[in-house]
């Protein structure tokens, strides 16, 4: 691969990745939303559970709708990242979001809700998979572990200062105001992208019908072994992730009794955990191989799925050290969840070719989280029926499930690179 002689420069100088003026900027535009971002992912669910008096059906619905877009688009958003050039696209996707955020604020009903949780999908699902080729664009191929453990080392930070912020300015000023932030956030996350400098070369034009680029996408997914096995371990990460998501605000507020401000102190031990992750994740990477970190990963995702239904509303006859636990659990989960996918996201780009790597990212989204809606609404049913804790604890007993199928029965371990 030849070098361009500022990238030369930069690595004799040290750390490349910070000299480089387009990476901090896209770094700086994550830093952005993630903050943004912490205050929606607090403020939606309360507003449905507090304002709205959202059943658990309800809020299966709701995480369901929030995650469809991935099975709806993620295919064809495989077709549009490798026809067109991904900054545009990420900018047209924060704008889109920003928009439905604002349009929110005049509409406080469930079904307004589940009309924004789509929008948000759906920007996530084409902005996030133009971000991740991007990135690749901006940094290559040789430095995207350091990359996406950076952008995992700002989203530590945004978990560890959002959710009190968050919970903070919902108990003070409610959630719908909270919401203007995000929008702030996206509206100078927009602006930032039109700094960048870096410009990609335009796709070459191809007469080749789409659905035959989606059909070979699909086939290249299938036929490497490595990329198999992720995808049916990501798909039922996400089939659990998405049920907890569903049912952990509920559990929080109305099992537990917390408050939104100690629900969002709470939930910034998930940034520490998530900082934890990203600075374990290279060392464990490179003295134990990217494999087995992301079965530590989904080990510890595991232990923390079935720790949470076990947390008793009075621990030791104490609000105060139930709120504790959660949030000790939330430590571990995001943790989980750092280690799994900073190396996952890694491997996958780098077992790719260029000429494939948007149509595999999209692939790959679309696989995984498609099953996110089935999970949601499974949760929210059996919640419904049961209780919110019998819903958890069928999710730890498929967390279990699942990090033991991953040891046993795959190849995973084996992963060195």
């Amino acid at each position: 691969m030849t070098l361009h002689p500022r990238h030369i420069l930069e690595r004799i100088a040290g750390d490349g990745l910070l000299q480089s003026a387009d990476f901090r900027r896209l770094w700086l535009t994550s830093a952005l939303t993630q903050f943004g971002a912490q205050i929606t992912l607090l403020a939606l669910p309360i507003c449905a559970v507090l304002m709205l008096h959202a059943t658990p059906a309800q809020m299966g619905t709701l995480g369901a709708l929030e995650s469809l877009p991935f099975l709806l688009f993620g295919l064809p958003s495989g077709v549009l990242l490798e026809r067109c050039r991904r900054l545009p696209i990420m900018m047209c996707s924060d704008a889109m979001v920003a928009t439905a955020l604002a349009w929110w604020l005049d509409a406080l009903t469930i079904h307004w809700l589940y009309a924004v949780g789509f929008v948000l999908g759906t920007g996530l699902v084409i902005g996030g998979s133009a971000e991740q080729v991007f990135l690749t664009f901006v940094v290559g191929r040789e430095r995207l572990v350091d990359a996406h453990a950076r952008f995992a080392a700002t989203e530590s930070a945004a978990r560890l200062i959002g959710p009190g912020m968050a919970g903070a300015m919902v108990q003070l000023m409610g959630a719908p105001l909270a919401i203007l932030c995000n929008v702030a956030g996206f509206v100078i996350s927009l602006a930032n992208l039109k700094r960048i400098r870096a410009r990609e070369p335009k796709p070459a034009p191809t007469n080749t019908h789409p659905l035959r680029d989606i059909r070979d996408g699909l086939a290249f997914v299938w036929r490497h072994h490595v990329l198999r096995t992720l995808a049916w371990t990501a798909g039922a990460w996400h089939f659990l992730f998405y049920g907890y998501i569903a049912l952990h605000v509920l559990f929080a507020t109305r099992v537990l009794g917390m408050a939104p401000g100690v629900m969002g102190t709470a939930q910034m031990l998930g940034g520490a955990g998530i900082l934890a992750g990203s600075v374990l994740v290279k060392p464990l990477s490179h003295r134990y191989g990217t494999g087995r970190a992301i079965l530590a990963g989904l080990c510890c995702c595991a232990l923390g799925f079935a720790l949470m239904p076990a947390i008793p509303a009075t621990l030791f006859g104490s609000t105060l050290a139930s709120a504790i636990a959660y949030a000790i659990v939330v430590f571990l989960l995001d943790c989980g969840a750092t280690l799994f996918f900073v190396p996952y996201i890694a491997l996958r780009q780098r077992v790719t070719p260029d000429a494939m790597l948007g149509r595999m990212v999209a692939t790959m989204r679309a696989l995984t989280v498609a099953t996110a809606p089935l999970g949601a609404l499974a949760a929210g049913a059996l919640a419904e029926r049961f209780s919110v804790r019998a819903g958890l604890m069928c999710i730890a007993a498929g967390g279990l499930l699942l990090a033991t199928g991953a040891v046993c029965a795959t190849r995973l371990g084996q992963v060195k690179d």
